[in-house]
């Protein structure tokens, strides 16, 4: 388990590697979280930003700005920023979740869905 300070961490860790075939990493010496080897999240370095792959952020970012946004370095790549301290726990669950599907191979969705079905 890799060291790194912040509130967020142990939720965001907890959630992420709880689903198929994540593995942690560092990146730019921050936790990061991937599928397969694609990135699909990342805590920023002041540790109360989350970098999320998204598919819908325009649609965040209209919705909560507080909480949703993008900087220069991310305006050419399906991410969207997130403002931990603002957004419920519930909604950081489906987003995480949301950015593994859109990286995770049709296979592994699958089997997410499967583990989900027989959970009910």
């Amino acid at each position: 388990m890799l060291f790194f300070s912040s509130p967020y961490l142990d939720f965001i860790r907890k959630t992420a590697l709880a689903l198929p075939a994540v593995t942690e990493k560092l990146c730019f010496d921050t936790p990061a979280f991937y599928v397969t080897d694609k990135l699909f999240a990342r805590l920023k370095e002041d540790g109360e930003t989350l970098a999320l792959h998204s598919n819908e952020r325009e649609k965040w970012i209209e919705k909560d700005p507080d909480t949703f946004f993008i900087t220069e370095h991310y305006k050419n790549y399906k991410y969207v920023l997130v403002t931990l301290g603002n957004i419920q726990p519930e909604l950081l669950e489906k987003l995480l979740i949301d950015a593994w599907r859109n990286r995770a191979s049709a296979k592994l969705c699958k089997e997410l869905d499967q583990k989900q079905d027989n959970s009910k």
